[in-house]
């Protein structure tokens, strides 16, 4: 149970009303064990009236109708303690379920991007959901069942003993049998559940994958082979699940073997014992009503014994992710007032992943308020720049400052929440087109939404559709063109009011009459803001006050649009090949 040490901290902060929940589960059961003594001193009232050893039969009605009183108050009692008992123990499961669900996705949050890229969706929200679900039987119904278990066999054996001592060593013989079976099958049932979790993570993340990549599976006509793959998986995990619940399979009939074998010793030494004189006809009786008790306890160590295997296995995914250092962090105290200055001074980077140079000595300064746009080749590099100014990586070599701080050392939330980032691939939440704009600005005014979406020339289009601003989207706006997209996503960056705008190629999907316009307006609200543009269109970038052409991860061409159309290289010929185009 290494792995599930893990939720130790959530039990510590819960202790008093797991504390509770034991005390009343210890009470419940010393109730619980009231009947069979009643019951037994029932059954030699009779036995003493039958053989004549007790003569008034309103003596033995008396003594019967007050042990039935008993019973039933000793039953009330135990259903009421019961009640209780899973009202504190089971919801504290619920509430470290809660805060575990929270501690993962906020671990999550601060998970570089490379993480995204090398883990599918699919397995990140199976380890969220299913495998928080079997940690939370672990930390509620097994606990819960364990302690019931241990105090019904603590107290229910001392009481057996007591009366009997002979007959209570028999009786347990099966027990170190148990023991040994659980042992084996529980090394068993943790290899397959670990197997069974990771296919239900691939069962996740192909359907994930398919339902987003509907539009390209209809367009290619591969619904056909699509089914097939999620119907192999399928039958994988099907197999997966199975091989685990054979295993399972052989803990109940195993338990009600080993208390029928409790049962028929009790009978038969018991019955030996009451022949000689050892023990009374209401012990005998005690005895199997004891061990009829025990059954379902038994039987759930079984059970409980599964569940805290599958919560290990479960648990170990989660703590693969939870034990991942997040590389990006926060080293700032105080929170850091951004003006908007940056420089790169020898800008080196290389991504992990693919071991890609994308930027080989970058160096340019841009003071707050004024333009740079960066244009090139795919690949070369562009993107890689607006990542590092929202220090979604961090540099390799070189220094990147901001407003003369090395960017590591500014507050990270202060740092992000001065930036307006609009991404090539502008993604949409699914949810209205007014909460889409104000996640830019949460308390925005329904005016700032509208006049935001002014600016970036998508108003018409919203009070198009039927329910206008609060027309809810589909998943990552499917419902709406890739312009549209790219200016609502214009727009949330726009009510934010930010320091620093960054435009990844975001209007790559927009008419040159509308990028225009669009245009004009940043203009005017970029005024006093740092703004980088990155962009393959020459009419994007005209009117910045810098220019900067990549090549390969260099910079190989630096200046004004009027110095570079009138210098040879790649802006000037990329200027007159889209002038050619326009004039067509």
């Amino acid at each position: 149970m290494k792995e599930l040490q893990h939720l130790n901290k959530y039990f510590f902060k819960y202790k008093w009303q797991i504390i509770i929940g034991i005390l009343i589960t210890i009470v419940s059961k010393i109730f619980l064990l009231f009947t069979p003594e009643l019951i037994g001193s029932s059954i030699d009232v009779v036995n003493e009236y039958l053989q004549g050893e007790v003569s008034d039969i309103a003596t033995v009605k008396k003594e019967l109708l007050i042990n039935i009183v008993y019973i039933i108050g000793a039953a009330l009692i135990t259903g009421i303690l019961t009640f209780f008992m899973r009202q504190t123990i089971i919801n504290v499961s619920r509430y470290i379920e809660y805060d575990l669900k929270n501690e993962i996705y906020k671990h999550y949050q601060v998970l570089p991007l490379k993480f995204y890229k090398n883990n599918r969706t699919g397995d990140l929200m199976n380890r969220i959901s299913e495998d928080v679900g079997r940690v939370r039987m672990y930390v509620g119904p097994a606990i819960m069942y364990s302690i019931n278990t241990i105090t019904l066999f603590a107290i229910s054996i001392g009481f057996m003993y007591k009366q009997a001592p002979l007959l209570t060593l028999y009786t347990i013989i099966p027990l170190p049998i148990l023991s040994f079976i659980i042992y084996k099958l529980s090394k068993e049932i943790h290899k397959r559940s670990t197997i069974v979790q990771q296919y239900l993570s691939h069962l996740s993340s192909s359907t994930q994958e398919s339902f987003s990549g509907i539009s390209i599976i209809k367009a290619y006509g591969l619904e056909t082979i699509t089914s097939k793959n999620f119907h192999d998986l399928s039958e994988t995990s099907k197999q997966k699940q199975l091989n685990l619940v054979k295993v399972n399979a052989f803990f109940f009939p195993m338990m009600i073997l080993l208390i029928g074998i409790s049962n028929l010793i009790v009978i038969y030494v018991g019955g030996l014992q009451y022949i000689h004189g050892d023990i009374s006809l209401g012990v005998i009786t005690k005895f199997i009503i004891y061990v009829n008790m025990l059954t379902w306890p038994v039987a759930t160590v079984g059970w409980v014994t599964s569940i805290v295997q599958q919560a290990e296995a479960s648990q170990k995914r989660i703590n693969e992710f939870l034990k991942i250092t997040p590389e990006i962090t926060n080293t700032a105290q105080e929170p850091s007032n951004i003006i908007g200055d940056i420089e790169f001074k020898n800008v080196h980077y290389t991504y992990n992943d693919t071991n890609i140079e994308a930027l080989k000595g970058i160096s340019f300064k841009l003071e707050h308020g004024k333009t740079l746009a960066i244009i090139g080749k795919t690949g070369s590099g562009k993107s890689t720049i607006l990542d590092l100014i929202g220090r979604l990586y961090d540099i390799d070599k070189g220094e990147l400052l901001i407003d003369q701080k090395p960017i590591d050392k500014l507050h990270l939330t202060s740092l992000r929440d001065s930036i307006g980032y609009v991404p090539q691939d502008a993604f949409l939440f699914s949810d209205t087109i007014k909460n889409n704009i104000k996640f830019g600005k949460e308390d925005a005014t329904d005016q700032e939404v509208i006049q935001a979406a002014k600016y970036a020339q998508v108003h018409n289009n919203i009070m198009g559709f039927s329910k206008g601003y609060d027309t809810v989207l589909g998943e990552r706006g499917i419902t709406l063109s890739g312009g549209q997209k790219q200016r609502i996503s214009i727009a949330r960056a726009i009510i934010k009011d930010p320091k620093i705008l960054l435009f990844d190629d975001s209007l790559s999907a927009v008419d040159t009459e509308t990028e225009e316009q669009i245009l004009k307006h940043l203009q005017d609200l970029a005024q006093g803001k740092t703004t980088i543009i990155v962009s393959h269109r020459v009419s994007s970038v005209k009117n910045a006050d810098q220019i900067i052409v990549l090549d390969d991860g260099n910079i190989v061409q630096s200046g004004n649009h009027e110095s570079l159309i009138n210098t040879d290289g790649y802006y000037k010929n990329l200027y007159l090949k889209q002038l050619s185009e326009t004039n067509q």
